[in-house]
């Protein structure tokens, strides 16, 4: 992919924990992506909006609160209702291992757990998107 790859990083709902969400955003951005960080306690509406706005590659979330269920299936409804068909959801967090499952079944792309190498997430978003081109 000869453009840099656009990242949204986004806090969703109550989640109020946003040093792994900074920390995942500062290793895209070394790694030479453009990284756009949404902020704390936003809804999934506001996120898919700001990614149109945007015009991001991805979107990855960081879910700390539970709330992971609801979460990242209404984002990832929602970018299909706006016709992101292209945009790759992504994310990490607390999220036990049979949810991760469910969640990918959806559709939704890799989902990274604590201790996740940075370079783990790096790799995988080179990746993804390098298979697209090809």
């Amino acid at each position: 992919m000869n453009q840099k790859l656009r990242i949204l990083i986004a806090k969703a709902g109550l989640d109020g924990h946003d040093r792994g969400a900074k920390v995942i955003a500062a290793a895209l951005r070394d790694a030479g992506m453009e990284v756009i960080y949404s902020g704390l306690r936003k809804t999934p509406e506001a996120i898919v909006e700001a990614a149109l706005q945007e015009d991001v590659n991805a979107i990855g979330i960081s879910s700390l609160s539970g709330a992971h269920m609801t979460i990242f299936p209404k984002v990832y409804n929602l970018m299909k209702q706006k016709g992101m068909d292209d945009v790759l959801l992504f994310g990490g967090g607390i999220i036990p291992e049979e949810d991760i499952e469910k969640l990918k079944a959806l559709g939704i792309g890799e989902l990274f757990t604590p201790g996740t190498s940075t370079f783990a997430i790096v790799d995988y978003l080179k990746n993804y998107f390098s298979e697209k081109v090809h």
